[in-house]
């Protein structure tokens, strides 16, 4: 399994901005983590193989929505009111796991793609 993030970029507090994952094949969990200089991988959002389940982290939630169809590879991540905390490098990951309640923790996930680097800044 492939996964690619895109849609970073620099943008001002209080801005919005999607983030997408493409999977390339199978349905799977897909989660959202994000890494800031100098701090540990951080659980963001998650939603369930089937998408119907959809957890967040206190840190984003209310801002951030994650999304998906299951007939389609691509999960998105919308962020709104994003703040100089959210700046970071975002990933997402794909696991297998079939519970309702998609996995949080960085070591549940099986495939990673490559981050893409959201920067929030006046």
């Amino acid at each position: 399994v492939q996964l690619q993030a895109s849609g970073g970029g620099l943008v001002q507090p209080g801005a919005s901005l999607t983030l997408s994952c493409a999977t390339s094949e199978g349905v799977y969990a897909v989660g959202w983590f994000r890494q800031a200089p100098g701090k540990e991988r951080e659980f963001v959002a998650a939603t369930s193989r089937h998408r119907t389940a959809r957890y967040y982290a206190d840190a984003v939630r209310g801002r951030f929505t994650i999304s998906g169809d299951i007939n389609k590879p691509t999960v998105y991540l919308e962020m709104t009111d994003l703040q100089p905390a959210d700046t970071a490098v975002y990933f997402c990951a794909a696991s297998s796991w079939q519970g309702y309640a998609p996995p949080e923790r960085p070591n549940e996930y099986e495939y990673w793609g490559k981050g893409t680097l959201v920067t929030v800044s006046s």
